[in-house]
């Protein structure tokens, strides 16, 4: 870099603002040794020391062609860096065609600072720039899985859950692998975003004129875009601001909590009177049950309903048969592709729950959940988890009496990848346990997780006095390894998996409802949400299946106002609701 300080006779190089080298040059080439010298004399070394001299003697510095091809790949890297979307759902050619602000404001500083300031601005703006490219890497993969970008306040607890899905997937091996993988990506990532900038602003310095007014041009052609809102890709704004969405963000996750606060302070059925609520369905067994990745695509992608389709009109026909009747809709999920827990709590509590902060909001207060309001009417509330494999505090904040977490279950038989067992095993141990002759009124909240990803190997079907303590299970056969599961993974294979998955988890609560069912069952069986976008596609809907299955008819009678359609199998018009409406249509439904 130029600086005026120096005296104007001294050399410089401008590519490093440092004093250019004097004592470099080449040394003279002695003569050649004459033939009667003798062997002793320095002059008469070995030929092939005299020809490593002049080699040794050469300049350090790289030719000026390498060192303007490194620099000129320096830019080209940290300009990717800087206009790349953070979706994968966004990535088209034309979403390169961007001016990002951060990079103006960076290339700024190094051209127009003065030296003492420009050697501590430079680090700092370098290892700023690279945290941010960090967190875009972040974001692809969120948006690969979660199909959104990632928060940096609210989302570092699903990194948590997806070292947790690695473990019981592949292993705490293949875990701790990961995280050191990411860790060491992120750390390159961060020194070679440094280095590239270090080398652009270099290449700035040596053309101070020419970049000072390409600056100019580029942030006026900026500030035209933002004003006029130009984006050749949807979603995707040529005016970059990708720093400023980042604290735009923390600010919206502040605000957030203070209004999610306040509506968890409005109750419409917290002081219900014990003998209002639920009074339609006293005596009733009622089982909430949550089918994992269940969602709208199962039943409107023609490659899967192909095969989902016919299974849940089998099974409408089957349940048809022993004295049942089903309706259908859709519920939009707060999530998709992951984070199970914030579609039960949302269904469970009547909030909107799209976020770890809210969640862990609502943790913390005494909401009125559905199982809280089963409780104060007088059921015995249940919790089934076969996927929770350590303590769950979570559950006394929910109401129920009974928590039976993976350990609790007792299951023998060998794991599924990520499922520890099969939801056929974990509805025969719920009926063994708590759905015996003579038991009270139950109300029991079920995650199944046979359809959870990677949805393979997929069990078997087995008949229910077989199941045991799930030691007669085994995985199916010639299927690989739960380490090479998640490796091996082919976009036809998952949905191919993922199809038989769902089919799997389908018709094991249809022969349930059949064996153990009874008058007095009332089951409420949906999706949690979608499936991760490698299944449903980039920005997919996030509506899931719902539907209710009994025999006695006015259960269904009181919910005929709903309008949902008969059958398990909701059609395109059948109604839509978000998920955090069904709290309380639920409990207006079967009030006194």
């Amino acid at each position: 870099m130029l600086d005026a300080s120096r005296p104007a006779a001294e050399a410089t190089d401008p590519a490093t603002d440092t004093a250019a080298p004097t004592g470099n040059r080449p040394r003279p080439l002695s003569q050649e040794p004459d033939s009667g010298t003798p062997a002793s004399s320095p002059a008469q070394a070995p030929e092939s020391a005299q020809a490593a001299e002049p080699a040794q003697a050469a300049p350090s510095p790289p030719p000026g062609r390498v060192r303007r091809v490194l620099l000129g790949l320096a830019v080209l890297l940290l300009a990717v860096l800087l206009v790349v979307p953070n979706e994968l759902g966004r990535l088209a050619p034309a979403a390169f065609l961007r001016i990002p602000v951060d990079g103006l404001v960076a290339v700024a500083l190094a051209v127009l600072l003065p030296t003492r300031f420009r050697r501590v601005a430079i680090p700092v703006a370098g290892v700023l720039l690279g945290l941010l490219t960090i967190l875009k890497i972040i974001s692809l993969g969120f948006s690969a899985v979660l199909d959104r970008p990632f928060h940096p306040v609210l989302d570092w607890p699903f990194l948590v859950a997806g070292a947790d899905y690695l473990r019981q997937s592949s292993g705490s091996a293949a875990m701790w692998a990961a995280i050191a993988g990411a860790l060491l990506l992120a750390l390159g990532m961060l020194l070679l975003v440094v280095a590239a900038y270090r080398h652009a602003t270099r290449l700035a310095l040596r053309h101070r004129t020419g970049t000072t007014r390409t600056v100019a041009a580029l942030a006026a052609a900026w500030t035209a875009c933002a004003l006029a809102g130009v984006q050749l890709v949807p979603g995707v704004p040529v005016a970059a601001r990708d720093s400023y969405d980042q604290v735009i963000q923390v600010r919206a996750g502040t605000q957030d909590e203070r209004v999610f606060g306040a509506l968890l302070s409005i109750d419409a059925y917290r002081d219900t009177p014990t003998g209002d609520l639920l009074t339609a369905l006293r005596g009733k067994d009622v089982i909430v049950a949550f089918v994992e990745s269940y969602g709208k695509v199962a039943l409107t992608d023609p490659e899967l309903s192909a095969q989902v389709g016919p299974a849940l009109d089998a099974g409408n026909a089957r349940l048809r048969a022993a004295g049942y009747t089903a309706r259908s809709a859709w519920l939009t999920s707060p999530t998709t592709g992951g984070g199970s827990w914030l579609a039960q709590s949302t269904l469970l509590s009547g909030l909107w729950i799209d976020n770890q902060q809210r969640y862990q909001t609502m943790m913390s207060s005494d909401r009125f959940t559905l199982p809280a309001a089963f409780g104060r009417a007088g059921w015995r509330t249940v919790a089934v988890m076969p996927a929770t494999t350590t303590p769950w505090p979570e559950g006394a904040v929910y109401g129920y009496d009974q928590l039976y977490t993976a350990p609790d279950l007792g299951y023998q038989g060998p794991r599924y990848s990520f499922a520890t067992m099969p939801d056929q095993y974990t509805l025969h141990t719920f009926q063994q346990r708590e759905r015996a002759p003579g038991h009270l009124p139950l109300m029991a909240v079920i995650p199944l997780i046979s359809s959870h990803s990677p949805w393979e190997p997929v069990p078997k079907m087995l008949p229910w006095d077989t199941v045991g303590d799930g030691s007669v299970y085994d995985t199916a056969a010639g299927s690989d390894d739960p380490a090479e599961i998640v490796e091996k993974r082919d976009r036809d294979r998952v949905r191919h998996a993922y199809r038989n998955a769902i089919t799997y988890s389908v018709n094991t609560l249809v022969s349930y409802v059949e064996t153990y069912g009874g008058d007095d069952l009332v089951l409420v069986f949906l999706g949690d949400h979608q499936p991760s976008p490698s299944v449903s596609g980039q920005h997919a809907s996030r509506d899931s299946p719902i539907t209710v299955v009994a025999r006695d008819p006015a259960v269904l009678d009181r919910i005929a106002a709903w309008n949902w359609q008969d059958g398990l199998n909701p059609g395109p018009d059948a109604p839509v609701w978000r998920m955090d409406a069904f709290r309380d249509r639920f409990l207006s439904a079967y009030a006194r």
